[in-house]
């Protein structure tokens, strides 16, 4: 989608409220949280932690619906089309909402006009993470290892279009290192393939990799953002190492969205109760233990006006990573 198009069609985000079709008794029944990732990864868990906690707030169960593959875009679309009555909602990834609108041409929902943006949970800083086989150590030392490993080093990610794609695409395009991208329908895969030396590095969440890291198993290189993640306060950022491309610098992020037209009465109940959750010292102290800062005051209009503030950062990044557009 042309960034003029985007920026132009970023108003369609805010839902306009209904009120005739607001449930004056929401919830009354189960609400089902679509995860367009397959189970066991940051996204996965992150949604069963608040979706529990939104379960005891509301008396009404929050399922869990795992509808991975095609980077997000399964899930989301899942969501997209359905009902937009406040009882199918999903959690997902900046890549499912913002940057899969700037790599394809023929996305099966539009997510400006498709999807109402309700809360952003949390920023999703990534620590960049290598197996032991990598002499590197440090971001430079990486950077010369895999220039001159030329065609021969391979770097995961859960999904074509999430950050972990783009960073390192941006990476081998900087370093004319050809390196090989191998997408994953999840992180947990990505990451066993890490681990078994299939892959050679990728970006990945601290909830996934601070046991391997501790073991051994995996070595940290550095971490995406400007600041050091509360979980791994002893990683240095990228930015430190003196990596100081947007590339490096931008953060995704973890969000709920619901179908475009569900009326704004309820937007607002949602995001009030994810607020409470998040708010909450076990939920909040959970977060903060995978890598993630918490954005509790991220209600639907600070979520919209983050999201039109980004859109030209993120199309620019997809640009200049050399990503190709399907």
């Amino acid at each position: 989608m042309p960034l003029a198009l985007a920026l132009s069609a970023s108003a369609a985000i805010i839902s306009i409220a209904s009120p005739a079709s607001a449930q004056s008794g929401y919830p009354n029944k189960p609400i089902r949280m679509v995860v367009p990732f397959q189970a066991g990864g940051a996204t996965d868990v992150l949604a069963r932690l608040v979706g529990q906690k939104l379960s005891a707030q509301m008396g009404q169960p929050v399922v869990i619906d795992n509808k991975a593959g095609a980077a997000g875009i399964i899930g989301t679309d899942a969501v997209a089309k359905a009902a937009p009555d406040g009882y199918t909602v999903m959690l997902g990834l900046s890549n499912s909402l913002m940057t899969n609108q700037f790599l394809y041409t023929k996305l099966p929902y539009d997510a400006q006009k498709d999807l109402a943006m309700v809360y952003r949970i949390a920023m999703a800083p990534l620590v960049l993470v290598v197996n032991p086989s990598v002499p590197a150590k440090t971001g430079p030392e990486l950077m010369k290892y895999i220039a001159a490993q030329k065609g021969k080093v391979s770097y995961g990610s859960y999904g074509t279009g999430a950050y972990p794609h783009l960073a390192g695409a941006h990476m081998s395009l900087t370093q004319n290192a050809d390196m090989v991208h191998v997408a994953y329908k999840g992180e947990a895969p990505m990451v066993q393939d890490l681990l078994a030396g299939q892959i050679q590095m990728a970006f990945a969440s601290a909830l996934q990799v601070k046991g391997h890291l501790d073991s051994g198993k995996l070595r940290a290189i550095g971490v995406s953002g400007d600041k050091r993640m509360a979980a791994l306060p002893k990683v240095p950022t990228l930015v430190e190492q003196g990596l100081k491309d947007e590339a490096y610098r931008v953060t995704g992020w973890l969000a709920v969205a619901a179908p475009g037209a569900t009326p704004q009465p309820i937007i607002d109940r949602l995001a009030s109760e994810i607020q409470k959750a998040i708010r909450s010292p076990e939920v909040h102290e959970r977060i903060v233990g995978m890598g993630f800062e918490v954005q509790d005051n991220g209600g639907p209009a600070a979520f919209n006006a983050a999201y039109r503030q980004e859109l030209p950062i993120w199309y620019r990044l997809i640009k200049q990573s050399g990503a190709k557009l399907d």
